[in-house]
């Protein structure tokens, strides 16, 4: 399939996805009507999670239900925190606690919903536990010394459980100088203000949203505060695909840290689906298609 066809699937198995809430009948045939003419109609000229966000919104209004996936989110938000002992000693006992720290909150970017409705504890617990034999692609020296020199860091999260690994490279970094950035709203598992108060993210560091609710950083809907914020930062980090899709291009001290779930995305990062990596948008390759050359998936 080309790019447009293989984000349509993907927006219609999520509608496919939401659905499911509804009982069989009218109300659930009238939901995936919509879900196709949006996934069919939208604007190709648009990134694709500006393209979700309409869609999740459209499923929200239509289920009647402000937040689809809160169970899921409470769900792995209290695994990962039941993980985190385990994890803590993993760190201890690695030769480069920072690196395996990294590792981790990459392999953490697995708990996404929009790309696997089907993710089960047990595949999550899984890809943490066996970090060490996912494929790795790094910037790492460039990311070392951009940690090394940064006065402020801001760091944009991603999916709800994620985020309890995130705390832990938050630690590894030092809080003093982060400030956490959530989303502005509910849209799909992604990790919002309750989720960082449900794993104590904000006792440990400044926690803001971004006053969006799209499944990525569409700068210009973000809120003032966070786009001073996003301006001001002398190095941010980015987790997950979205925020790959949507900041790629933006001429900001970036560092993406996302697991590639997606072929498109894979296509336009020069990466094999799966690959874990951290890649330094001060370090952009040559060869490499910039992301906003065509649509991408959200995730």
């Amino acid at each position: 399939m080309d790019e447009r066809s293989d984000c349509v699937a993907c927006f219609l198995r999520q509608g496919t996805d939401v659905s499911h809430l509804l009982p069989e009948g009218p109300a659930r045939r009238s939901l995936m009507a919509t879900v196709e003419r949006l996934a069919y109609e939208a604007d190709p000229a648009r990134p694709s999670v500006a393209v979700g966000q309409t869609l999740h919104r459209s499923l929200r209004a239509l289920t009647g239900d402000p937040d689809p996936y809160l169970g899921a989110k409470i769900v792995f938000n209290k695994l990962i925190l039941g993980l985190v002992p385990e994890l803590r000693r993993m760190i201890q006992q690695a030769p480069d606690p920072l690196l395996l720290t990294v590792r981790l909150a990459i392999a953490a970017n697995v708990i996404d919903l929009g790309s696997d409705s089907t993710l089960t504890p047990a595949a999550a617990l899984s890809a943490l536990r066996g970090v060490l034999q996912a494929s790795f692609h790094e910037d790492w020296t460039a990311f070392t010394t951009a940690l090394s020199r940064a006065r402020s860091i801001l760091y944009l999260t991603d999916n709800a459980g994620e985020i309890v690994v995130d705390r832990l490279l938050v630690e590894a970094i030092g809080p003093d100088r982060v400030t956490v950035a959530v989303r502005g709203g509910p849209i799909i598992n992604d990790a919002t203000i309750e989720d960082a108060r449900a794993t104590g993210l904000d006792s440990l560091v400044e926690v803001i949203d971004n006053g969006s609710d799209a499944p990525g950083t569409l700068l210009d809907e973000c809120g003032l505060a966070f786009r001073e914020r996003f301006e001001a930062a002398d190095m941010i980090i980015a987790k997950g695909q979205g925020n790959f899709e949507t900041l790629s291009d933006v001429d900001r001290p970036l560092f993406f840290l996302f697991k590639v779930k997606c072929p498109v995305i894979a296509a336009h990062a020069g990466l094999p689906m799966g690959t874990h990596a951290l890649i330094g948008r001060s370090r952009p390759s040559a060869d490499r298609p910039r992301p906003d050359e065509g649509e991408h998936p959200c995730g």
